[in-house]
């Protein structure tokens, strides 16, 4: 088992990042928590490991808290709740407010993510309200600190990697962009665009 990846960040985006260990590459499968505390690439960075083995790939993801690797692990564990599905919820909420809904049986909050019906939020809360429970974390904002010009193409590109076809990731962007103000970050941006999508 990897239990972490360090060193130069080569290059990040919304959905993944490329991390440089001793002259051997790392692809990373991240979550937009992860991407907006990311450095800019060229600086050093660690990352918490999971490696999926399936009989066809060998996938690693990549977290920057322990925290959010454990709210992953146990969305995963739960019957229907693959690993796109785990990225597609800890994408739309950071793992403080994915752990609060849980917690507190709100079924509605998780159903409004893409990709999560009634019977999924229900199996989720039933099968983690006592896990998390046990855990106490902090909930934080994290600020992405991307410049106007590519926020737009970087949400595209992160919808698209999520599993949307570009023309709908294009106008659910576009649609938030026009009624937005010039303060929206990228991961701001992608959540919003999941909630129409």
């Amino acid at each position: 088992m990897i239990e972490y990846i360090e060193g130069e960040l080569i290059e990040k985006n919304p959905t993944f990042a490329v991390v440089d260990c001793r002259g051997v590459g790392y692809f990373l499968h991240t979550s937009l928590h992860t991407f907006s505390q990311l450095p800019a690439a060229k600086q050093q960075c660690k990352l918490f490991a999971h490696l999926q083995i399936k009989e066809d790939a060998h996938t690693l993801f990549g977290f920057f808290t322990k925290e959010e690797r454990f709210m992953f692990r146990l969305l995963i564990g739960v019957s229907g709740v693959g690993a796109a599905t785990a990225q597609m919820m800890l994408s739309a909420m950071n793992t403080s407010e994915l752990m609060s809904h849980i917690a507190n049986g709100q079924a509605g909050a998780l159903q409004a993510i893409k990709g999560i019906g009634a019977k999924t939020a229900q199996r989720i809360i039933i099968e983690l309200r006592d896990k998390i429970g046990k855990m106490d974390v902090a909930v934080e904002q994290f600020p992405i600190g991307n410049n106007s010009s590519n926020i737009h193409n970087e949400a595209v590109i992160a919808l698209t990697l999520l599993g949307f076809p570009r023309q709908a990731a294009e106008k659910s962007v576009n649609t938030i962009l026009k009624a937005s103000d010039s303060t929206l970050t990228v991961e701001l941006l992608i959540k919003e665009a999941l909630k129409i999508l």
